[in-house]
């Protein structure tokens, strides 16, 4: 269950790297798509925050955007010390995550944290991914992921104490959204690969 792992990490049961070294290619990767996500979870608060904005929880999902927007600017600054140019999707992203947003809110407190919990679940996991594929010359990076492992899981917990699991038709509304993130994650590291490929090829 996605969750037990999640509370499992949370609770410092981590599997630590056994790489020596990380390769440019994972890092490119990294950062890329991590931006981009960051970007997409800072403007789904935005979106929440857009219908929302008078409710009682307002206060809470502004908290959980700060610490969002702190994630991005972080990214930010490692792709520029890094010279990894942003993902062609980054702009695609933005105008998603502001949808579901504003769709999950318009649906209701509940549902906006039931879509809270369905993201930073995905996050969490996809963070710890590549925390234990780091290596040994990226610890300082690694930190960084684990801090926002833990941040993302701390927004999942707000949203739990929130009544996010009470939600109308919680699973499938967790599902749904699970299902969309995994597969932006996937269709965006695809894009990167093929670009970087087709980049490389030119350079030769």
């Amino acid at each position: 269950d996605c969750t037990y792992f999640l509370n499992t990490w949370k609770e410092g049961s981590i599997m630590t790297s056994r790489n020596p070294t990380t390769s440019r290619h994972d890092i490119e990767r990294f950062l890329r798509v991590d931006h981009a996500g960051e970007r997409a979870a800072q403007q789904i608060y935005k979106g929440q925050l857009a219908v929302l904005a008078n409710h009682e929880m307002a206060d809470e999902i502004r908290h959980m955007m700060d610490q969002e927007v702190e994630h991005l600017e972080t990214f930010d600054s490692l792709l520029n010390e890094r010279q990894v140019r942003p993902s062609l999707l980054d702009p695609l992203w933005g105008v998603a995550g502001f949808t579901l947003g504003v769709v999950t809110a318009a649906m209701g407190p509940k549902a906006a944290m039931a879509c809270t919990i369905a993201v930073e679940e995905v996050i969490g996991e996809h963070y710890q991914k590549q925390a234990d594929i780091l290596g040994e010359d990226e610890h300082a990076l690694q930190a960084t992921v684990e801090r926002f492992r833990d941040e993302e899981l701390e927004h999942r917990d707000i949203a739990v104490e929130h009544d996010g699991r009470e939600a109308r038709h919680y699973s499938l509304l967790r599902k749904v959204i699970q299902r969309g993130c995994r597969a932006a994650i996937k269709i965006a590291e695809k894009v990167e690969a093929g670009s970087s490929s087709c980049c490389n090829s030119e350079s030769q």
